[in-house]
């Protein structure tokens, strides 16, 4: 190697390093020391000698994080240790049954728990070889998850390369990857704009990001993956789950700052309640609390039944609930038909998430509730994700409510509308009618049936109304006239 070669490769270098510590500053530790111009002029240098010099690429630069090429489809791999689902506590007694079992097992008298958030995302692991990223993939059924290296890669909160210089030989690390509540709100503002159908939570769009074929799609999206524990590690000797955080903190990794060491059950109780209270006030979504066993000998004497260990319990938060006024009934028509009463709502926010509209099941359910128009009426988000009315306000009414009345004609079509007997819905008795039209094509092209690329419910529904498709055939003779004459369509 020449002195210039050699000078360009160590500028190479060093502008990695920088690169990597100022990714760490912004991602990981929330306290960055350049500006965002700074940052792209480092960035664009090292892109820049790196495109003349592609043999100085190496596969932890901070360049390899944009995105590759599409991918045909997903490979499979298996974890090297499985990666278990948490039992679940919905209440104080059923957290206590948890503790006694904890000491009968193990035969203790005292245990000391590491409680932490409970992140709502996509479970992933990540492993490192000699400090280097090589491998990621999804939690998948614990076993056997999907391989999505090349897009963890594009999370900038994911070290490409470990921190520090005594690295263990092998270590897979598992954390959770969610998106904040911000950027998860202005994402669906973009996608309503382009006409692409909306994500219905931070979770939803986390997962949806991360299993992209095409790694340059979760690459623009704003991802972020906090580390909660480890899989197998080779090399470095770990004896609990405390200071197994604060050295997957010390190798780079983001972990939560919402941590605490408890030696008691009590500790635990107001480690929940307080995190409850706090829970609005985070700029991502937790849907509970985690317990867990802190001294991993006592993990292993405890075991696991089930896919899930005796050595941790997820607490769960209670659904959360808002007041808001119904302000009409409508009914919507699926593809097979059924009718469904749905509530149109004052917009409030629940759980992080603005709420306009929620389904009442059927005509049954309006009745049994005595949900009216006008109502004020108390709403949850059923599991943090989809929108019910629990109850209805009584003391709220002014007696300018309206009841609900289940039509007689479809409102799409306007066929008779019947009630099979022994069944809880009505059904639309027209073969043409065009909402459930829209519908069956809508689960058609689906990812669960042909998996039509880019062929969203807008799109369809449009497709619908201008009579250019009536059922599944026509998507196959579609020619250029066709679409010309939808929306935003025109040559390139």
């Amino acid at each position: 190697m020449t002195q210039t070669d050699k000078k360009i490769a160590d500028r190479v270098q060093a502008l990695r390093d920088q690169i990597h510590r100022h990714n760490y500053l912004y991602y990981v530790l929330d306290q960055p020391e350049v500006s965002d111009a700074e940052y792209d002029r480092l960035f664009d240098d090292l892109a820049s000698l790196e495109k003349q010099f592609p043999e100085l690429v190496t596969t932890d630069s901070p360049t390899q994080r944009v995105g590759a090429p599409p991918l045909e489809e997903f490979q499979t791999i298996r974890h090297s240790l499985p990666m278990l689902s948490l039992g679940k506590s919905t209440s104080e007694p059923e957290f206590q049954d948890f503790h006694r079992r904890v000491l009968e097992l193990s035969r203790v008298d005292k245990v000391s728990y590491v409680v932490e958030p409970k992140f709502d995302g996509l479970a992933v692991e990540v492993a490192y070889t000699k400090g280097l990223f090589t491998l990621g993939a999804t939690r998948g059924d614990g076993t056997v998850g999907e391989e999505v290296t090349l897009n963890l890669k594009t999370v900038r909160s994911i070290p490409l390369r470990l921190r520090g210089k005594e690295v263990p030989g092998r270590i897979e690390v598992r954390g959770e990857v969610i998106m904040n509540k911000e950027d998860f709100a202005k994402l669906n503002r973009d996608r309503e704009n382009a006409g692409e159908p909306l994500f219905a939570n931070p979770r939803n769009a986390a997962a949806g990001s991360v299993r992209q074929l095409d790694s340059k799609v979760t690459a623009a999206r704003p991802l972020t993956m906090f580390a909660h524990g480890t899989g197998l590690v080779s090399g470095k000797d770990l004896t609990n789950h405390w200071d197994t955080l604060a050295y997957l903190k010390q190798l780079g990794f983001k972990v939560s700052e919402h941590i605490e060491l408890c030696t008691s059950i009590e500790q635990v109780k107001s480690y929940y309640e307080k995190t409850l209270t706090l829970r609005d006030q985070l700029p991502y979504e937790i849907d509970g609390v985690v317990i867990k066993v802190n001294d991993f000998e006592l993990q292993r004497r405890l075991g696991e039944i089930s896919r899930s260990p005796r050595w941790a319990v997820a607490w769960k938060f209670p659904a959360q609930q808002e007041h808001t006024v119904v302000k009409d009934i409508i009914v919507s028509v699926g593809r097979t038909g059924a009718l469904t009463p749905v509530a149109l709502l004052e917009p409030v926010r629940v759980a992080g998430v603005e709420v306009s509209r929620a389904t009442l099941h059927n005509e049954d359910e309006v009745r049994k509730k005595d949900i009216r128009i006008g109502d004020t009426v108390v709403i949850q988000r059923a599991g943090d994700v989809i929108p019910e009315v629990v109850k209805v306000i009584g003391t709220k009414r002014t007696g300018s409510e309206r009841p609900f009345i289940m039509p007689n004609l479809c409102p799409v079509c306007s066929s008779k509308v019947e009630r099979p007997q022994g069944e809880a819905v009505h059904r639309c008795t027209g073969l043409a009618c065009p909402a459930q039209i829209k519908e069956h094509l809508a689960h058609f092209a689906s990812k669960g049936a042909m998996d039509i690329d880019g062929l969203g419910y807008k799109f369809l529904e449009q497709m619908v109304d201008k009579g250019i498709i009536q059922d599944q055939a026509d998507l196959y003779v579609l020619n250029k006239e066709d679409l010309m004459k939808m929306d935003r369509m025109g040559d390139k």
